[in-house]
């Protein structure tokens, strides 16, 4: 089930917002501590009761506990006493303050503990500290420091004896608000819209129903991701969610922000993920967790794809093949061939690798530059092309320049690897970046006369080859493309 809290500071805006959300959720809930006079947070309280479409959880949510009531601890019970005596269907109390309150048959109550520093690790006791006190509902809501506090929030959830609400809170705790119903969890929360959150890194409706099918998630269903640092610009979840569905896959994709990949990668097998996307900066540092590696993407080095096949991680590099068949295809226009091209590529990471080895296959002439000259030394010791200091890509000779660092990327979109100076009509400049889908280093190309190439071919085509790894099913190609065009 979808909650949308309402936290409006009147009367009228609060009815208002429960009348659109009740379209939207399957349960409202009303944030009494977000109206600031006693007396409108009791009128505003019988007025929603009694012209109530869906069912109403009442929370007034005190500022120990992240809340915005600041008045006496006095009043605030008084205010959750009236909503039980007036039988809202549920209202949330919290555990330190439960004993305050004398039940009512008609209301189902919540007793909730918010953390809003840490997940801890006793949340086993927290759970069964508060079902002495025969809640209808726990509640136990954390905030995540790091991806893998979700996975101990998802085992309270597979272990729970009565309903329970769980998640953790912040970007690192996304994927606890997308995933709780296949681990069991009652509802999830989410927000009108952007601005109108009542907790940190609580979704809107519309990313929870159109981007991840919040409600076609069951204990069936398979989970994917994204593995990067940041993702929360990726397209990816857009693009595969809508392919699962397009498809009738009971699969779902969630962006994973990681900082330490071997932890995630030693905990993430504990909820069983059948896949993953990679990006940066874990396109080499993943490679230690795995257990095997497909002969090409041992050979580049880098992956941007595992796949779980009963248990065993693979990966695969789906880059490489991607960035031949964009630029392949582009050349076409121009009436030119890949084959035996003089290539400037700006980069050294995953990216960069998977490239410059697809492109040495066409028998290319290579240089790498970038700004850390000894990870460029080394790649070109790999590919067996030259490198090259940044400080002395002024003299570039080359007739294709490819940027593969995230330099001009959403939000940065600003910024570019290059001065524009050392750019020449007639050379042919390809970002692999594709949002956005024009980059400050394509713009400036154009300007100067060069044919230019966006990422987007690239990263449509490695994502179809992933879902083809993951599903064993012919990609909805065209459908991905529309999705990015659209976002774009």
């Amino acid at each position: 089930m979808i909650c949308i809290p309402i936290t409006a500071r009147s009367t009228e805006d609060t009815v208002s917002g429960m009348v659109l959300a009740s379209k939207y959720a399957d349960i409202v809930e009303l944030r009494i501590d977000y109206i600031p006079e006693l007396q409108n947070a009791l009128t505003c309280i019988e007025k929603i009761l009694q012209s109530k479409t869906k069912p109403v959880i009442i929370t007034n949510r005190p500022e120990r506990e992240g809340g915005k009531f600041n008045g006496s601890e006095q009043d605030r019970l008084h205010l959750l006493q009236k909503a039980v005596d007036l039988g809202a269907d549920y209202v949330d109390i919290e555990y330190d303050s439960i004993e305050q309150i004398i039940r009512q048959n008609s209301s189902k109550i919540i007793i909730s503990h918010h953390n809003f520093k840490e997940t801890p690790h006793n949340l086993s006791k927290i759970y069964d500290d508060i079902c002495q006190h025969k809640p209808d509902i726990v509640k136990i809501v954390t905030y995540a420091n790091d991806i893998t506090d979700n996975i101990r929030i998802f085992e309270l959830l597979k272990s729970a004896r009565v309903p329970t609400i769980s998640f953790c809170m912040g970007e690192l705790g996304n994927i606890s608000r997308i995933l709780t119903g296949k681990f069991g969890g009652l509802l999830t929360f989410a927000s009108l819209e952007k601005g109108k959150e009542s907790a940190p890194g609580q979704l809107t409706i519309n990313e929870l129903s159109k981007t991840y099918h919040f409600k076609e998630i069951n204990n069936e269903t398979k989970l994917y991701g994204i593995i990067g640092n940041p993702v929360s610009h990726s397209m990816s979840p857009a693009i595969h969610n809508a392919s699962f569905i397009e498809k009738g896959l009971n699969n779902v994709y969630v962006p994973l922000k990681i900082t330490d990949i071997g932890a995630f990668m030693k905990e993430c097998r504990k909820i069983d993920f059948h896949g993953f996307s990679v990006t940066i900066p874990h396109k080499e540092s993943v490679l230690p967790f795995l257990d095997d590696i497909d002969l090409t993407a041992k050979r580049i080095g880098a992956i941007n794809t595992i796949v779980n096949q009963n248990g065993k991680l693979t990966g695969y590099n789906t880059d490489c093949m991607a960035a031949v068949m964009g630029l392949e295809s582009s050349l076409k226009e121009t009436n030119k061939i890949l084959n035996n091209k003089k290539i400037s590529i700006i980069g050294a990471g995953g990216a960069a690798r998977a490239i410059a080895f697809g492109l040495k296959e066409k028998g290319c002439d290579i240089t790498i530059f970038n700004r850390t000259i000894e990870r460029a030394e080394k790649l070109s010791h790999d590919v067996k092309c030259r490198f090259g200091s940044f400080k002395e890509i002024h003299k570039l000779d080359s007739d294709i320049l490819i940027n593969t660092t995230s330099i001009g990327m959403f939000p940065d979109v600003d910024q570019t690897p290059v001065s524009k100076n050392i750019l020449k009509e007639g050379m042919i400049v390809f970002d692999a970046i594709y949002n956005p889908i024009e980059t400050r280093l394509l713009r400036e190309a154009k300007g100067k006369g060069c044919h230019t190439i966006n990422g987007l071919s690239m990263f449509i085509n490695q994502a179809a080859e992933q879902f083809r790894l993951w599903t064993n099913i012919d990609p909805p190609v065209e459908l991905m493309t529309n999705v990015v065009k659209e976002m774009l």
